[in-house]
């Protein structure tokens, strides 16, 4: 006879299992989703008004070699896994399929913002490939490229420009997102006179700032070899430099995405060179970076974690904090006033003052 106690024993047991598989076949997942979007199948549901058919899909892939059986287990799969969704008419079998708040943002249309580009970056073989070295950053040290191809992340995009293009395009793609939240939530009115944009690239961001903000005065500071490739922008001045040496004096500093590249100690480094820019100015920084929260429950907090951990693999010194991590760096750089600020995006707002 069986007890209730071996029963719940039992369940827990091929719980786990069935958990642990799920995992393995987790990587399944976004080969499915790369395949929609090779195929376009979100952009052939999207130009419907309404559900379609499996043969509509068929036709708007428009291959004369389609296997249409394999279309239709992959649609299968992605209606599992909550890509798509599969509706049922009265009075037929044939099933429809619809897109779903997930598969909106795999639509292909440069009028609104998807992340079919970071898809293509996260699911390419050279980039996926470094992952395979995950294991020995952690036993031996060093990075996964470093493990991989002999060169640090950087050094290895420098010479593989189809693989730079498409991390560009994927780091963009985010980028576009964490600035349409940021625009939309957060206002810069109240800052005046100059503000630097510190580790801000060819200058997008700050231009959106400036461009919403005219009163701004707005400089774009990056590395020399950075900014040179920089469109001109109107409200928005260039200029090189070391962000570890000096920043140009500011009123106002924004940084983006930029010490979570760095170790702790660098960032302090970073943040004593913004406070010598705005010093005796009263001005602030308004840092958009990812906090950590670890234990709970945020539909964000998966890709941060995630996120932290690719980090470590990518650079040696990169990582994603939690907020008791920033407050230290913060005040470490003298820094003792901050304001946290959440956004609809993977990163937050970090307000600090100067003062």
């Amino acid at each position: 006879m069986t007890t209730s106690t071996q029963k719940e024993d039992v369940n827990a047991t091929f719980g786990g299992l069935a958990k642990c598989l799920q995992h393995i076949y987790a990587s399944l997942d976004v080969v499915a989703i790369r395949c929609a979007l090779e195929l376009r199948i979100p952009d052939v549901i999207n130009n419907h008004d309404g559900p379609v058919t499996l043969a509509q899909i068929a036709h708007g892939i428009n291959s004369s070699s389609l296997n249409v059986d394999g279309l239709s287990r992959l649609m299968s799969f992605l209606v599992h896994r909550q890509i798509f969704d599969r509706v049922h008419q009265p009075q037929s079998e044939e099933p429809l399929y619809t897109l779903n708040p997930c598969s909106k943002w795999l639509v292909q249309d440069p009028k609104t913002t998807n992340i079919a580009p970071y898809v293509m970056m996260v699911t390419n073989p050279s980039l996926r490939s470094l992952l395979a070295n995950l294991s020995k950053c952690i036993s031996e040290g060093g990075t996964t490229a470093m493990k991989a191809f002999g060169v640090d992340f950087w050094s290895y995009l420098s010479v593989n420009p189809r693989v730079n293009d498409i991390f560009n395009e994927g780091m963009a793609c985010g980028t576009r997102i964490t600035m349409d939240a940021l625009m939309s939530n957060y206002k810069f009115d109240g800052l005046k006179g100059t503000l630097v944009d510190v580790g801000g690239g060819i200058g997008a961001a700050i231009n959106e700032i400036v461009t919403k903000y005219p009163h701004l005065n707005g400089i774009n500071f990056d590395l020399p070899q950075v900014i040179s490739t920089a469109p001109t922008y109107k409200g928005v001045t260039h200029v090189g430099g070391d962000m570890f040496k000096a920043i140009p004096p500011a009123d106002s500093i924004f940084m983006k995405s930029v010490l979570h590249d760095w170790s702790d100690n660098d960032c302090v480094r970073i943040l004593k060179k913004c406070r010598d820019s705005i010093s005796g100015r009263k001005g602030k920084m308004v840092i958009v970076d990812t906090i950590l929260h670890r234990g709970e429950d945020d539909a964000l907090e998966y890709t941060r974690v995630a996120h932290d951990l690719m980090m470590f693999s990518l650079f040696e010194n990169g990582k994603e904090r939690t907020e008791v991590e920033w407050k230290k760096i913060l005040n470490d750089a003298g820094f003792y006033r901050y304001n946290i600020i959440q956004i609809p995006a993977i990163e937050s707002i970090i307000e600090v003052y100067s003062d």
